[in-house]
């Protein structure tokens, strides 16, 4: 028997078969297109959340960008992007099973993590299923051979702090530098990297020991001592955007009237509600762009960005890249969706159209001088300096 159901849905069929004749055509049906799932997994909670929700709002940003243009064409195929997130709390064990969560699920591309400890711990997982992942973590055995499946997402402490302090000393006459770091691995080894740096560029280091806990907020204690040997330069080694203010404001109020820096990005909005005018002339790594080479693409990713969060995180700048390398890697050699022993024969001679910046700029890998093989972003290298409320440009320099 044909119920009033079937008789409704058989003459709706029949009205959309008639209109397709009367109009002399024929009814067209587009698949939908295929899914890619990206990974995160990096800290989003806690002092530096800051770093891992701007990676996170990047992705989604450039993904749901991508998305509503119709996806993004990799060999005979169209993908509609999917991003799929874990908060590791900055936690190394919670970041091994967030990369488990992602093998699980079939992904072979992840962002982060963020610091160095998890980068670390969650590179056997990553090797053993078929991952790679882009942290934003120093340690150079991630990126030296043996290693493979890390790509470093920017530019590390040891490529910029001999950079900064070569400029600070050459255009604001630094001749003594102290060191600050809290008391954990990702920090100490940046603490570590800069020391060497300032040494070999000829700079008196009058503090290099001075420790502190990452829970710490009355940072008196920790840097009085520090204030007392009155160097030119403070460096906060690795730290975290969340205890930037509090440093920068209990130097400030201990009297330190010079410069104070890190290699670590920051977020203006942090800095602006934690110390406010105290933080002015805060130099740090920024984001991998500037208004005069920011391309219109950029511009776009900003807006888009601010739109869908409602501010915009100058490091964002930096962090917009991992995504976009994936898919145009992917692109290059579509074999790797599935095999990311393809990706790494790729990266040698990958180039691509650089999207977000002006003129004839270009995605590539670099890290040889750094890592003896192509396992880095190229990415501009802007140095920054906060100025009520904003950051503004000291230079920009690239890696090799």
């Amino acid at each position: 028997m044909i119920n009033r159901r079937s008789i409704i849905t058989f003459a709706a069929l029949g009205a959309v078969s008639a209109l397709a004749i009367m109009a002399g055509g024929t009814i067209t049906v587009h698949a939908a297109n295929k899914e890619l799932k990206i990974g995160f997994v990096g800290v989003t909670s806690g002092a530096a959340a800051a770093w891992g929700t701007s990676n996170v709002r990047s992705m989604q940003t450039r993904a749901t960008w991508i998305n509503e243009t119709g996806g993004v064409k990799i060999g005979d195929e169209t993908y509609d992007i999917k991003i799929v997130t874990f908060d590791d709390q900055k936690d190394p064990k919670r970041a091994i099973a967030g990369m488990e969560k992602m093998a699980q699920e079939g992904i072979h591309y992840v962002v982060g993590p963020n610091v160095d400890d998890g980068a670390a711990a969650v590179r056997p997982v990553a090797e053993s299923k078929g991952i790679i992942y882009f942290p934003y973590a120093f340690p150079k055995e991630l990126y030296t051979p043996p290693a493979s499946n890390a790509v470093l997402g920017m530019i590390a402490n040891y490529q910029s702090a001999p950079a900064i302090y070569k400029y600070l000393m050459e255009n604001r006459g630094v001749k003594k530098v102290a060191f600050v770091a809290a008391n954990e691995s990702d920090p100490l080894s940046q603490r570590d990297g800069g020391v060497a740096a300032a040494k070999a560029l000829g700079l008196e280091v009058v503090a290099a020991t001075d420790v502190y806990q990452n829970d710490t907020r009355d940072f008196t204690p920790v840097l009085t001592p520090i204030v007392l040997q009155k160097p030119d330069l403070l460096v906060l080694s690795g730290v975290a955007p969340g205890n930037a203010p509090l440093l920068i404001r209990a130097a400030r109020e201990l009297g330190y009237e010079g410069l104070i820096s890190t290699e670590t990005a920051q977020d203006a909005k942090v800095l602006e509600e934690g110390a406010g005018e105290l933080a002015n002339g805060f130099i740090s790594v920024g984001g991998a762009s500037t208004p005069e080479i920011a391309s219109d693409t950029m511009k776009e990713f900003v807006e888009r960005y601010t739109k869908m969060f409602g501010e915009y995180n100058d490091e964002s700048n930096t962090k917009a890249y991992a995504l976009e390398y994936i898919i145009e890697t992917l692109k290059a050699n579509p074999a790797a969706i599935d095999n990311v022993e393809e990706f790494k024969k790729t990266i040698d001679t990958f180039s691509a159209p650089n999207p977000y910046l002006k003129d004839d700029a270009k995605l590539t890998y670099v890290g040889m001088t750094s890592f003896g093989q192509k396992r880095q972003l190229s990415v501009p290298m802007v140095v920054t300096e906060y100025r009520d409320g904003k950051f503004e440009t000291l230079f920009v320099a690239q890696v090799d």
